[in-house]
């Protein structure tokens, strides 16, 4: 339940729009395709709950598509869509370079896209709906250094890194381990945003380096994964900050087993993709880029809140 308000707060610095907007349109429902990279997290789970959900609410005719983070499907899935001729499409892809195929194709159809949370390198897309991938790695760095101000051994599980929202929560972080001299990054080493491989690649870390204190996973599956490794080593004092405030990372950072993630609101981000959907096919004028704040959840944050209540 905690978590689910967590996910759930509004921030400002993001576009909403009413549903009354709707009546601007033609009587036929918008035709919106939602392309996503996968449907292996939480964070997408969620995404994809909310979208049909809001779907309804709003009345547009919404159809989903997944590539399971492969690449070729993706395209094969565009080309589908296309044929389709919907009025709009929504897409977060698997890897941003190969993604400039999918969006020219696009392009080249006149049908309209919008990008969110991941980007394309190429092509051209109305808007970009996005919390600051950047900022919320330097959130994490942050925190890290504060919680050792004496210094620490740190390391990084790093996301998909054709991904601009791995290279961006990275680069984020790195900016922080760089400007502080007594923080060591001393592994680095991709675990594609999945648990098990997250688990397997960090009990390699300690493994190869039992100094690590620290490490910053670039969302909440691979820091779950860290977890189970840090509890089948016996490591209990390492510090653990994920990416993505899910469920069962809140549940973690509330009992102790992580020390923190940074919270994206995933139904903000749908909500706001799907309204600047509305708004553009409306004949309104949309932001190139539309950022969603994001919040960093510890114990204490929870604590407060459960205050608050």
């Amino acid at each position: 339940m905690r978590a689910k308000k967590v996910l759930g707060i509004v921030l400002a610095g993001t576009l909403t729009l009413s549903a009354m907007s709707m009546s601007a349109m033609a009587d036929e429902a918008p035709r919106i395709a939602l392309l996503m990279a996968s449907m292996t997290t939480e964070f997408f789970v969620q995404i994809e709950a909310e979208a049909r959900a809001y779907a309804e609410e709003v009345g547009v005719d919404l159809e989903v598509y997944t590539c399971d983070n492969d690449s070729a499907k993706e395209l094969a899935n565009m080309e589908t869509i296309l044929s389709d001729a919907p009025d709009i499409i929504l897409y977060t892809p698997n890897d941003s370079d190969a993604a400039t195929v999918c969006v020219e194709k696009a392009n080249e159809a006149g049908v309209p896209v919008i990008t969110f949370d991941r980007g394309s390198n190429g092509g051209e897309v109305v808007s970009h709906i996005a919390s600051d991938n950047e900022l919320g790695g330097e959130m994490a760095g942050e925190y890290i250094r504060e919680i050792f101000p004496d210094g620490a051994k740190v390391a990084e599980l790093q996301g998909i890194l054709a991904t601009n929202v791995a290279q961006l929560r990275g680069a984020g972080f790195n900016k922080i381990i760089d400007e502080t001299d007594n923080l060591e990054l001393v592994a680095q080493q991709s675990a594609n945003f999945d648990k098990s491989e997250g688990m397997t690649v960090f009990e390699n870390m300690l493994q190869a380096h039992d100094e690590i204190e620290a490490v910053f996973a670039a969302n909440d599956e691979m820091a779950l994964g860290a977890m189970e490794a840090c509890k089948a080593a016996g490591r209990d004092d390492i510090k653990i900050v994920g990416f993505d405030a899910s469920p069962d990372a809140v549940v973690a950072v509330e009992a102790g087993d992580m020390a923190a993630t940074i919270a994206q609101l995933p139904v903000k981000i749908i909500d706001t993709t799907i309204d600047t959907a509305i708004a553009y096919l409306n004949g309104e004028e949309v932001e190139k880029e539309i950022g969603v704040e994001l919040q960093l959840v510890t114990q204490e944050s929870l604590a407060a809140e459960t205050e608050a209540e």
